[in-house]
């Protein structure tokens, strides 16, 4: 991907520049996207829109320590993001059949996306640490009306993901 160029996200074409970096933020509105998940369906971020709370996370790559320690936190919490009306939507750069091992793995009970290219990661701004070399580790809590109420950005510690974002949908 060559920064500037236009992807298409659901029915509109973003440009990736320095006005869409860092975009994302509390009180923005998550963008349309649509992308596979784990088993090879096209997952769409409107079908959720009206009818549940979100999580969805970045994270830099599956069968990672700090990756799987996050995921499996998600997974051992599932029901109480459950009590709370949230899907939990995963999101990194590996590919469907990556995922799929790494859902089926750790048995995983939520979505995971396959963002090939990162352009997702792009247009929310997740930004990248260790000069780049990593791929940025953040999760945004977004209300039914797809708004972003909290975000929790830490690449070194990946259950606080969890916490924080339970007490957010606490205090909803």
């Amino acid at each position: 991907m060559v920064w500037g160029l236009p992807f298409m996200t659901g029915q509109k074409s973003y440009s990736l520049s320095a006005q869409t970096m860092n975009k994302i933020k509390v009180g923005s509105h998550v963008p349309e996207f649509k992308l596979p998940d784990q088993n090879g369906k096209i997952f769409d971020i409107q079908s959720v829109f009206g009818k549940k709370n979100l999580v969805i996370y970045f994270y830099p790559k599956d069968e990672t320590s700090g990756c799987t320690k996050e995921a499996c936190s998600f997974r051992d919490n599932f029901d109480v993001f459950k009590i709370h009306n949230a899907e939990i939507i995963g999101i990194s750069g590996d590919g469907v059949t990556s995922h799929k091992h790494f859902a089926n793995k750790y048995h995983l009970t939520f979505t995971l996306l396959a963002d090939e290219g990162n352009n997702i990661r792009k247009l929310f701004g997740v930004p990248s640490s260790m000069m780049g070399a990593v791929p940025g580790r953040v999760t945004y809590v977004v209300n039914k009306k797809g708004i972003v109420t909290h975000i929790i950005n830490s690449l070194t510690q990946p259950e606080k993901h969890i916490q924080e974002a339970i007490t957010a949908l606490k205090d909803d």
